[in-house]
């Protein structure tokens, strides 16, 4: 049985599928974050999207901050893995640093804010909020899981 399951030319038709996407932890000199709002649900969230086939993740981070919020980035380091296991999601997150342009909604954006760590934690709903937090820790990358709404303990 390991045989099969390790040939990558045999698929079982039970193979999960994920959906990989990308996001920028983007950090002020100041200790202030950036977040939209926003506008498909409202939420507060750290900039990102979904990586593209062919894409490195690096660009893939400074393509979705640049889309959502105007803003230029160099990206730093990788500062945790998240997977929503309802949804079959895992979001590489990443510190960056501003390096130009201003801040400017868009069609996935209503708000642009420069948060404080303790505005983050208020606006925030705790699955997006922790990836902020994770990224002004520097023992990362962490490694996290959710159902969507909560943290879920680690097996």
């Amino acid at each position: 049985m390991l045989l099969y399951m390790s040939n990558g030319s045999q698929q079982s038709t039970s193979t999960p599928l994920h959906s990989v996407s990308v996001a920028g932890a983007v950090l002020r000199e100041d200790g202030r974050l950036l977040a939209i709002r926003r506008a498909d649900n409202g939420t507060w969230e750290l900039p990102g999207g979904v990586l593209e086939l062919a894409e490195p993740p690096e660009a893939g981070v400074r393509r979705e901050v640049l889309e959502e919020t105007g803003i230029h980035v160099e990206v730093d380091e990788l500062t945790g893995v998240y997977k929503n296991t309802a949804r079959g999601i895992v979001a590489l997150v990443f510190r960056c640093k501003p390096s130009g342009g201003i801040e400017r909604t868009s069609d996935e954006s209503t708000a642009v804010a420069w948060l404080t760590p303790e505005e983050v934690a208020e606006r925030m709903s705790e699955v997006y909020a922790v990836r902020l937090l994770d990224a002004l820790d520097e023992e990362g990358p962490h490694v996290r899981s959710h159902d969507g709404k909560r943290l879920t303990s680690a097996r």
